[in-house]
């Protein structure tokens, strides 16, 4: 059967060595597999399906440095994995039986108890066995915090496979960001990362194990191994097994492109996330162990876990171009140093060049700021929520005016240079409580006002950090700052250092007025999310120091940090309560919900901020950017390529709420109370998107005619260098 495409010419940045022990390992997995039941018998494998696909070749690529037993352990697990994936499609995907394979999957948990010494269930079938037996092996040697986290991945990558089948079922593709989120749990990689931490012999220390660095290492290493699978597995999972998700498949639907162009486009994705990969180990990872004072053995270890996923992505390269299981003639990225050969092979030589040294990098760095765009283009957007104002809203207005004259917002701050960022003038063209009174419609005149004033704070702490740390590139003050922040959000509402700027006294006033009815869970819960929002602004500061447009998939998952959707949306939590349990925002659909809602709103902010943004403030951060600079296209073509991604993600949104809430109710059997609260948060943050709409169209902060109002825009064009400020000209990328 001949190939749906030519596989592309793959960004390889290592080179993969095998492990001497895969024999060992191989005739050990063999017979392991038979002992589980999962070969002649079981109605998914033979003895010969298992020779084929050689797991114990996959396992002595992407782990060539442990030792004989190891590494036939790891073996196992992945002939564990596979089957478990083989068994679902035969018992469950084909039969579309959503009922039956929920009932097989919650029994799984329990073959992965946390204290060994608890029974387990009499397995009653290969996968159960096969869990039983692996956890017992596995566990002894690791610590707590790495049983939870693996147990936490293994369940993810069974639990979504019922994600799989809802739209197999449906006949429904994903699209990109949901695809890509979702991947990553059914995909399996996440729980491959926990097996190069038994591998290597290197956990990752739980002090830094949530850090931003180890989240974005683990992540880049998932998409990139799910991108490459997806390539080399689409014609057995399109064309024989009918599956729906599949990268190349999800970018062919959205891009509306041939298959050729899509398999090319998820190439240059995987590549992307590779080269994220390398920059967070280069760039993130040093000044971590600073900021954390990690002890040298467990900076050594995380090294060594950097240098496992990056062998692991070497390793299973290798092993899909010599695996039966896929389509594998040609894609072999050449020496970078060998020229073309034979005739008519120029360009394929150049490409695979390009390819091979990761020349398109570069591009991400070359950006020059302040290019005049022109007005904002604004596409229809199709919003079905109409926009509900609170009757408060005429008098919340010079009530957050007054309130932020009060916390000294608006001028500079003594001996800060540059912080005079807002000015009255600014403030009531801003009109935050224009876009809270969409928000929250139903709100009273004290609840407008809080919600005014978060919005109000936030924005000004957005606006504040690059004005006084982006400009004179001060990365430890603003770490500083950040770091002080959380001093004014403790959880026991006890004293408070001394509010030593605006933004400590406005957050200090924000969270005692908003924290005190709250219980200890959900203060938490409310300070994590101003803690990633203002963590996130440092992230742009870093981003900004390089010179450096990032990767789309880092940027979409950090703009709802930067756009403060996790803050806000908290706040139409308040009045939930015990009600709802906390797990069940911690779903999948929930989370999806929220996600999409999220993304929305910050790519619509994008798209009216352009202007703003691009030209008058030598931004990087902003989705239309993004898109140009990865698909190398002009503004409107990127501009219609974010207007579907914002319609995708509310048709999402609106999928989930109708389809994926009413199971979740079912599947936690949750009484009526709290299906109707969740249901009313389905229409909080309808109001939420549809406000947040009113108010990019109705307020003065984005438009031509005001930003012509605001800080002078740097001249251009010849001759006109000497007239930029001195940090501008410091700031602008030198020749080569």
């Amino acid at each position: 059967m001949p190939q749906p495409f030519e596989l592309p010419a793959f960004y390889l940045a290592h080179p993969a060595s095998l492990n001497s022990h895969v024999e060992e390992a191989r005739e050990h997995s063999g017979r392991w597999a038979r002992d589980m039941g999962m070969l002649e018998g079981s109605g998914v494998w033979e003895q010969r399906d298992l020779d084929a696909h050689d797991y114990a070749l996959l396992c002595a690529y992407t782990h060539p440095d442990c030792d004989g037993p190891a590494l036939s352990l790891i073996t196992d697990w992945y002939v564990w994995v596979f089957f478990f994936d083989d068994h679902f499609l035969a018992l469950f995907k084909r039969t579309r039986d959503r009922e039956g394979g929920k009932a097989y999957l919650d029994r799984l948990p329990a073959f992965m108890p946390m204290d060994l010494s608890a029974p387990v269930p009499e397995p009653q079938n290969p996968v159960e066995a096969g869990l039983a037996d692996l956890w017992a092996r596995t566990v002894p040697h690791m610590s707590r915090d790495w049983r939870a986290r693996f147990a936490e991945s293994t369940e993810n990558l069974l639990n979504e496979s019922l994600w799989e089948l809802a739209n197999i079922d449906e006949g429904r593709i994903a699209n990109p960001v949901e695809y890509i989120e979702m991947r990553r749990k059914v995909g399996g990689a996440p729980w491959s990362a926990g097996l190069v931490e038994y591998a290597t012999g290197a956990e990752v220390p739980a002090a830094v194990a949530g850090s931003r660095p180890l989240r974005v290492l683990k992540e880049s290493f998932s998409d990139a191994v799910h991108l490459r699978n997806d390539l080399f597995s689409y014609q057995r999972e399109i064309e024989e097994e009918g599956e729906l998700s599949n990268g190349v498949l999800v970018l062919e639907k959205f891009l509306h492109c041939t298959t050729q162009e899509a398999a090319d486009a998820v190439n240059d994705l995987l590549t992307s996330r590779m080269q994220q990969f390398e920059s967070t180990a280069l760039t993130e990872l040093g000044p971590l162990f600073v900021r954390t004072a990690l002890p040298a053995k467990e900076c050594a270890d995380v090294l060594a876990y950097a240098k496992g996923l990056q062998d692991w992505q070497s390793g299973g390269h290798e092993w899909h171009m010599v695996s039966s299981r896929y389509m594998n003639q040609g894609g072999a990225a050449p020496s970078p140093l060998a020229g073309p050969t034979g005739p008519g092979t120029s360009t394929a030589g150049i490409k695979a060049l390009i390819a091979a040294t990761g020349a398109k990098r570069l591009r991400n760095y070359q950006h020059v700021p302040f290019q005049r765009v022109g007005p904002s283009r604004l596409p229809d957007f199709k919003l079905p929520f109409q926009t509900r104002l609170s009757p408060h809203l005429a008098a919340a207005r010079p009530r957050t005016v007054e309130w932020t004259d009060r916390m000294g917002m608006l001028g500079p701050q003594p001996a800060v240079p540059g912080s005079g960022v807002w000015d009255a003038h600014k403030l009531h063209g801003y009109d935050f409580p224009l876009c809270a009174a969409g928000i929250h419609p139903d709100a009273d005149l004290e609840g407008l006002d809080l919600s005014s004033h978060w919005l109000t704070w936030g924005t000004y702490g957005d606006d504040y950090f690059p004005a006084v740390y982006g400009r004179p590139r001060d990365l430890a003050g603003a770490r500083l700052c950040n770091d002080r922040l959380s001093l004014f959000m403790p959880l026991d509402l006890a004293d408070m250092p001394l509010p030593a700027t605006a933004l400590e006294r406005g957050l200090a006033d924000l969270w005692t007025r908003t924290a005190a009815p709250m219980d200890r869970e959900a203060r938490r819960t409310l300070r994590t999310a101003v803690e990633v929002m203002t963590a996130a602004w440092l992230w742009e500061l870093d981003n900004h120091a390089q010179n450096r447009i990032p990767d789309p998939v880092d940027y979409i998952e950090m703009r709802r940090l930067t756009y403060g959707a996790p803050l806000t949306m908290s706040l139409c939590r308040l009045g939930h309560g015990p009600q709802v349990p906390p797990e069940i925002y911690r779903t999948g659909p929930v989370r999806s919900l929220e996600n999409a809602a999220a993304d929305y709103s910050a790519l619509m902010n994008d798209v009216f901020s352009y202007q703003k943004e691009i030209e008058y403030e030598g931004e990087l951060h902003n989705g239309i950017l993004v898109v140009q600079n990865f698909f190398g296209c002009d503004y409107p073509t990127a501009l219609d390529i974010i207007d579907d991604l914002m319609t995708s993600r509310l048709n999402q949104f609106r999928h989930v709420a109708a389809h994926e809430l009413p199971v979740l109710y079912d599947d936690f059997k949750l009484p009526q109370e709290t299906r109707d609260i969740l249901d009313g948060y389905v229409r909080d943050l309808e109001n939420w998107m549809a406000g947040i709409h009113t108010w990019h169209r109705d307020c003065r902060r984005y438009r031509e005619e005001h930003l012509s109002h605001g800080p002078l825009r740097p001249p251009s064009g010849l001759g006109t260098a000497a007239a930029r400020p001195q940090w501008l000209r410091e700031s602008l990328p030198r020749p080569c």
